[in-house]
């Protein structure tokens, strides 16, 4: 579906320089409509800044696989010293990140455990059991976001003649399809502990790390101390255009990169993206801004009519429909009529994620727009 946010510019089935689709769809030229349009979307959705851009310009950069490229170097470092592990690994993506974290930790047939609505699980096209030949066991970690002690040691399965075992506990931080929450270090610790004491390694997913541990006052490394590995990502409330990291062991991380590899993720002149990545690793602390944005903006969604947006923990804000009887859907979609863009998350539930490229003015003008779209449908 396109909205006011894509124009159409083309679609013929074709485009002008010759290339002719397949027969299995149609192919749309599209161009995003940058005036007047609030893009709430997500926060991968921002523009690389002036100094990354010349940063990407400037960089040294070497084969990466060959481990030559200084600036992919200099990333990893100060990625895994910001984690207070040994090593770290640049990918393209946090999924690949997980999965690769996913693949180097297990074995063919064992079971990963991990909360009914991980994003390792819910959001990355099946790639437990298709990248790793693991099997996915859910719990229901509910408002608590990681699964309890008890949930693991009760989902746990013990390796014998005919059952492979448990190989992994995932946990996620904070947890996307949960509405950002930012799990304290002691429920990240618990779960862990528990995990340990069954031998089993723990992961965690934490593409918006960065948000957690500035909402919870807490630096990064405290945060993973109990975690054998984790994967944090740089292009989305850090800004950059590219990439994410795995950290942990240095033994850990080499089987790591040597998934990435067979992933397809084995980049050669990387320090084009990773120089912008490094940029990012300055925006930390202005994190503190999408999350003031984003109480701001749930508090003033809570009071139209028809609406209900909870207090958020982090830049995610989760929209209730029920009250205007729409489905969330039709909502985002109205909404997209009047230049504000956000994603439809459930049945009567849409996500709207602040970030560094909408300030104050954004919000207020957002909500004007979006009470105008409630009074419309109400």
């Amino acid at each position: 579906m396109i909205n006011k946010v894509g124009t159409v510019i083309d679609d013929l089935g074709g485009r002008a320089d010759g290339w002719v689709p397949p027969p299995t769809g149609r192919y749309f030229t599209v161009r995003l409509v940058e005036q007047n349009v609030i893009d709430l979307r997500s926060d991968t959705v921002t523009r690389p800044s002036a100094e990354m851009r010349e940063s990407a310009a400037e960089a040294p950069v070497g084969d990466d696989v060959y481990r030559d490229d200084p600036t992919v170097n200099e990333l990893e470092s100060r990625a895994a010293a910001l984690a207070g592990t040994e090593a770290a690994v640049f990918v393209p993506t946090g999924t690949m990140g997980n999965q690769a974290a996913i693949r180097t930790h297990t074995e063919r047939g064992q079971e990963l455990l991990c909360d009914e609505q991980a994003h390792v699980y819910k959001w990355e096209l099946g790639g437990i059991p298709q990248l790793s030949s693991v099997q996915p066991r859910i719990v229901d970690a509910g408002d608590r976001a990681v699964p309890t002690p008890a949930q693991i040691r009760e989902g746990y399965v013990a390796e014998d003649l005919h059952r492979p075992g448990t190989g992994l506990v995932t946990l996620e931080n904070t947890h996307n399809s949960r509405g950002g929450v930012a799990v304290p270090k002691e429920h990240v610790d618990a779960a862990a502990d528990a995990a340990h004491d069954l031998g089993v390694p723990v992961h965690l997913d934490g593409a918006r790390l960065p948000n957690a541990c500035v909402a919870l006052d807490t630096d990064p490394a405290e945060m993973l101390d109990r975690v054998d590995t984790a994967m944090f990502c740089l292009s989305k409330g850090l800004g950059a255009p590219v990439g994410s990291v795995v950290v942990g062991p240095e033994e850990f991380v080499a089987g790591a990169r040597r998934v990435r590899k067979l992933f397809g993720g084995g980049m050669r002149q990387a320090g084009i993206v990773a120089a912008p990545a490094l940029d990012a690793l300055e925006n930390v602390d202005r994190l503190v801004e999408d999350h003031a944005n984003a109480e701001r903006l749930a508090a003033d969604l809570d009071d139209i009519a028809g609406l209900a947006a909870p207090n958020p923990d982090t830049n995610l804000v989760m929209v209730h429909t029920d009250g205007l009887g729409v489905t969330g859907e039709t909502f985002a979609d109205a909404c997209g009529e009047r230049d504000v863009a956000f994603s439809a998350f459930d049945d009567h539930t849409c996500r709207l994620c602040t970030h560094l490229d909408v300030d104050e003015r954004d919000i207020d003008e957002a909500v004007d727009r979006i009470a105008a779209v409630a009074e419309e449908l109400r």
